[in-house]
């Protein structure tokens, strides 16, 4: 996105979470991934609009959760087929890691998949190992991204533990709380793009 295409998309966003219409947030950003296409949204728009609210006083908190649940809002929409038909999971499963309650960029990616014709099988945040071994084994995907946002989830030990039991699985840490390195197999991705690309990669052969 051009820079004058960023900032005016900032004052739109962030006036919308400043009068607390969260409706609005996912309207605006709906129109902007219609131009510009989610991974460019996400990066240049939500990503540095989630980090600039420090959520410290009681105003901080009240925008921080209208503009949450606006960009969730608008990721969740773009894209989805008419008559709630959804598309083919494509063998990629996306997840919070266990205790992460905040997982706003697997809603990116999965909308960022959707542009490209490609589904997934989005559980949601704070999903236990035990959960996560169960998933693999009943929907059997090639690809794993786990998300985590602060350290206290991003445990790098557990998704290296987790990516040796499964050879042929692909398994990804994804957002800013994995600060440690990741031993093979496992793999941080730091981007949205790199992550799309991750997913929509050909599968492992056994």
């Amino acid at each position: 996105m051009p820079a004058d295409a960023v900032e005016t998309a900032h004052k739109r966003v962030f006036l919308a979470a400043e009068d607390l219409d969260g409706n609005r947030v996912a309207t605006v950003l709906l129109e902007l991934a219609d131009v510009w296409g989610v991974p460019a949204l996400w990066e240049q728009v939500c990503r540095p609009l989630l980090a600039r609210l420090p959520g410290r006083t009681a105003t901080e908190i009240a925008i921080e959760h209208a503009l949450c649940e606006g960009v969730r809002v608008g990721l969740d929409v773009h894209r989805r087929e008419p008559g709630g038909r959804s598309l083919p999971t494509g063998g990629v499963l996306l997840a919070g890691a266990e205790q992460e309650a905040h997982c706003l960029g697997l809603h990116a990616l999965a909308a960022a998949l959707r542009e490209q014709g490609r589904g997934c099988l989005h559980l949601g945040p704070a999903l236990p190992w035990s959960a996560m071994n169960s998933a693999v084994y009943r929907a059997r995907p090639h690809t794993v991204v786990l998300w985590s946002q602060t350290p206290v989830t991003g445990r790098a030990y557990r998704l290296v533990r987790f990516a040796r039991g499964f050879p042929l699985l692909r398994v990804y840490g994804a957002g800013p709380g994995w600060i440690e390195p990741l031993a093979a197999p496992a793999t941080h991705l730091r981007t949205l793009p790199a992550a799309v690309a991750a997913c929509l990669a050909a599968p492992r052969q056994g």
